[in-house]
């Protein structure tokens, strides 16, 4: 009985995967380096790097869906999980921080920037519409936090069987299963917010950095891409996350009472939401002001 368990906290054994995740993040991101210094054995630095980080991930996770299904994960440990991704996504604030920083300084002193020509916009810079494909995404991203969230109270009040028919039931889904319907529309409307935002980004009138004479490029253009493309990545990331969960339900992993894996994927889309929603009014709407409109 010496060495009987006590306490509700989660003794780790010991693991490989953060010494290997360490080694794998350096080999991805020094070969990132040496890939833009035109080193001929970046590319393949960075794609081994890149290949080890996932395969770190995948058995790290499932090393974590492993502990909770084994009943490590008390709710003093799901509290703490919880505490977790709370800081991750306050570090990610941080980070849009940084890009909502380089625009407004760009924009609100426009004189200390050569490339704009002391105006903001740039002078007879055409601008995108934001009342065309950046307002459509505006209302998918709300539409996909109403299923998300749709998804997540079906899930706490276990609305996850019924009989199977119709078009839901030819992909597995129950006439009550509200957690997966609202998955499948989340995925799908966070893949249609990729696809309109690449389609714009295509036929975006301003460039990311100079590519000739006619087009040199400017910080608005970086500014922009910056902003709006790393928010993008982060759309990419959520859905993954999402189609992840998916898997998992179908599998039967989640319940009433402990789902913190899709919990946390309903916080990274809402917080996805919320900063869509400061770039479209910063950016498309007050930062375009005043500008002749592309199209």
């Amino acid at each position: 009985m010496a060495g009987a368990k006590n306490h509700d906290y989660h003794i780790l054994d010991p693991d490989p995967w953060p010494i290997i995740g360490s080694f794998s993040a350096l080999a991805l991101t020094g070969g990132g380096v040496m890939w833009m210094h035109d080193n001929p054995y970046g590319k393949f630095v960075a794609g081994l790097g890149l290949l080890a980080v996932l395969f770190t991930m995948y058995n790290w996770w499932g090393n974590t869906v492993r502990e909770s299904h084994e009943g490590h994960h008390t709710p003093v440990v799901q509290l703490h999980l919880r505490y977790g991704m709370i800081l991750f996504i306050a570090s990610e604030v941080m980070f849009f921080l940084a890009w909502f920083w380089a625009w407004f300084d760009a924009s609100l002193f426009p004189s200390a920037a050569e490339s704009v020509g002391a105006q903001w916009p740039p002078k007879g810079m055409e601008v995108l519409d934001p009342w065309g494909f950046p307002l459509l995404n505006t209302l998918i991203l709300l539409c996909s936090g109403t299923t998300v969230t749709w998804a997540h109270h079906a899930l706490i009040h276990n609305q996850r069987g019924g009989e199977k028919k119709g078009l839901w039931g030819l992909i597995g889904v129950g006439e009550n299963d509200s957690l997966k319907k609202g998955l499948w529309l989340t995925i799908i409307l966070g893949l249609i917010f990729s696809f309109v935002q690449a389609y714009e980004y295509i036929h975006a009138p301003f460039s990311f950095s100079r590519l000739n004479e006619e087009n040199p490029g400017n910080i608005y253009g970086s500014a922009f891409f910056m902003a709006t493309g790393f928010h993008g990545f982060h759309v990419l990331v959520g859905t993954i996350f999402l189609i992840v969960c998916l898997i998992r339900a179908y599998r039967g992993d989640f319940t009433p009472r402990q789902h913190f894996g899709f919990e946390a994927a309903a916080w990274y889309w809402h917080f996805v939401d919320v900063v869509w929603l400061f770039l479209f009014v910063s950016i498309y709407v007050w930062g375009g002001w005043g500008a002749p409109v592309h199209g």
